[in-house]
């Protein structure tokens, strides 16, 4: 457990122990994909948002709990679809569900997962957070498809690429921070600045992964080097090289992403490496953190407020 989540070790319990309770079903496989996923592990970041935002705004009440699972539930829902459509073979270290189960069952308990999560928005009955949900999985499933149709396209963009993952990542850490707020019934503006905190949490994360693809140890990430680059991925450190690199090292990025190669890897490594581009993503990342950190100002100076300010500084610090 990381140190910020030891001010919400109690809580964080009982989410824990919703989330093993919900995944019920009288279809056994649906358990056991949905059990293997969850115990994962993972860093449990999104709803340990809803807690800390909930707090921070001095919420007395136990819905948060129910929140925390249902954005759990929503991300695990996703992780599910992404390995499908990715093909990935690992994840935290270990085999993903798809590998171990099959395509078809991952994509049908990432379904129930979702339809779980809904269920329980209704019984917790806030029409406004009903809302932002709702939106925030229908933004997540439009980034996927986004994501999808820029595979294998060299010709992306930094701001393509940085409305991606706002869509893919960003967007969740951000709707996680926001219902904590309103679930709190706090201001309008300690509404807006935690958004506003998450989103910047969540693309200083995604970026630093962008980093960790390239610099990363396997035996940390848990998952294999260049897999982005495997799936024909454009991210930002492939995107700063081939604007920043020799014509020889756009024409070899650009080909390699046209035909989700790795065999020239170590070359790629080399002009990521003289053009900066990791310093670069990890520029923005930082950014981004310092952003978040700024959106916590006017909150009250909370145990949760410190481990928020914790958080962002950890989105960009880690080595997994």
């Amino acid at each position: 457990m990381l140190p910020f989540h030891k001010v919400v070790k109690s809580e964080f319990e009982k989410v824990n122990d919703l989330i093993i309770s919900r995944l019920n079903s009288e279809v056994e496989l649906v358990e056991n994909i949905g059990q293997y996923i969850i115990d994962g592990g993972g860093k449990r970041l999104r709803p340990l948002l809803v807690l800390l935002s909930a707090n921070s705004c001095g919420y007395k009440g136990t819905d948060h709990i129910a929140l925390a699972a249902i954005i759990e539930f929503i991300h695990t829902a996703t992780l599910l679809h992404d390995d499908v459509v990715d093909t990935s073979a690992l994840r935290r270290g270990k085999a993903t569900a798809n590998t171990k189960y099959g395509n078809a069952p991952s994509v049908l308990v990432g379904d129930f997962l979702y339809s779980r999560a809904f269920q329980m928005l209704v019984e917790v009955g806030d029409i406004k957070i009903m809302e932002i949900i709702a939106n925030t999985t229908n933004t997540i499933s439009e980034g996927e498809v986004q994501q999808l149709t820029n595979a294998h396209d060299p010709e992306i963009n930094e701001a393509t690429y940085k409305k991606v993952i706002f869509k893919k990542t960003a967007v969740l850490f951000d709707a996680a921070a926001e219902i904590g707020a309103l679930i709190a019934a706090s201001t309008h503006q300690q509404q807006s600045a935690l958004s506003s905190y998450g989103r910047h949490v969540g693309m200083a994360f995604q970026l630093m992964d962008d980093v960790l693809d390239y610099n990363g140890n396997i035996e940390y990430l848990g998952k294999n080097i260049g897999d982005d680059l495997a799936e024909g991925k454009a991210t930002l450190p492939l995107i700063y090289a081939m604007k920043n690199g020799t014509q020889q090292q756009q024409h070899l990025i650009q080909e390699a992403i046209k035909n989700a190669s790795l065999d020239k890897l170590d070359s790629i490594f080399d002009a990521i490496r003289v053009t900066g581009a990791l310093e670069y993503t990890m520029s923005c990342a930082r950014e981004h953190a310092m952003e978040a950190k700024r959106c916590l100002a006017d909150l009250p100076d909370t145990k949760e407020k410190k481990a928020m300010m914790e958080l962002a500084s950890f989105s960009i610090d880690r080595k997994y």
